[in-house]
């Protein structure tokens, strides 16, 4: 059985949350504030954590800043409708996945689900799956690592899995809907940003091409291309 942390001080959301997560099988442990929260992680051993923004004490974004260095637990956080920047702060802090609320428990558990999966694979990389290496850069889905000139990058799980979905089709478009259902397991919205603060990450961390271009171009409205030479 999975073990979730809750972190949040809507005390009656916590208790419909563990309410209704506990009969999807999880178990489910409560923390109301954000000194609480971060305690319990340090302390604790958690499959995931469910992490608001606006909390007590320490906000969610300081916790995720905190644990990060240490710690590479999955973190879905909860933001405020609309509050956008709180939502990118949390991806390029780390968190695997955000939603907004209010939300509808099912959307949540599909996307606890699909965050746990993609561990998991961390956990157990593939066999099967070749090396892939283009001008530079080495993906390993044995050890799950990306090389610049042959030097390990630190990239979260879901960075690897994009850089993965790109240069499976280096030199072709890969549209932001193949990445969604590939990636994140669900459709595509033009509100979400997820995608293209990932994709920013990447950027930052594998540099431009000898020509000074991107070695991952943005196609405006379509998707992107991973330039392989």
């Amino acid at each position: 059985m999975y073990k979730l942390l809750i972190i949040d001080d809507d005390v009656e959301l916590c208790n419909l949350l563990v309410e209704y997560l506990g009969g999807e099988g999880f178990d489910c442990s409560v923390e109301n504030s954000g000194i609480s929260g971060h305690e319990r992680i340090l302390k604790e051993d958690f499959d995931l954590v469910i992490l608001d923004v606006m909390l007590p004490g320490i906000s969610g974004l300081e916790i995720l800043r905190r644990i990060r260095p240490s710690s590479q637990v999955p973190v879905l956080m909860l933001t405020a409708r609309g509050e956008e920047s709180d939502r990118i702060n949390g991806l390029e802090l780390g968190a695997d996945d955000y939603l907004p609320k209010p939300f509808n428990p099912r959307e949540l558990s599909a996307r606890i689900k699909a965050i746990l999966r993609r561990f998991n694979r961390d956990q157990h990389p593939p066999t099967e799956k070749r090396i892939l290496e283009f001008a530079g850069i080495k993906l390993d889905p044995f050890s799950r690592t990306l090389y610049l000139q042959e030097k390990p990058q630190k990239i979260t799980s879901l960075e690897f899995d994009f850089m993965e979905a790109l240069m499976r089709r280096a030199g072709e478009i890969v549209t932001r809907d193949t990445l969604s259902q590939e990636v994140l397991e669900r459709d595509f919205s033009p509100l979400d940003r997820s995608i293209d603060v990932h994709i920013g990450q990447l950027r930052k961390k594998i540099g431009q091409r000898e020509d000074g271009e991107p070695r991952i171009k943005t196609i405006r409205g379509t998707g992107y291309i991973f330039a392989k030479d």
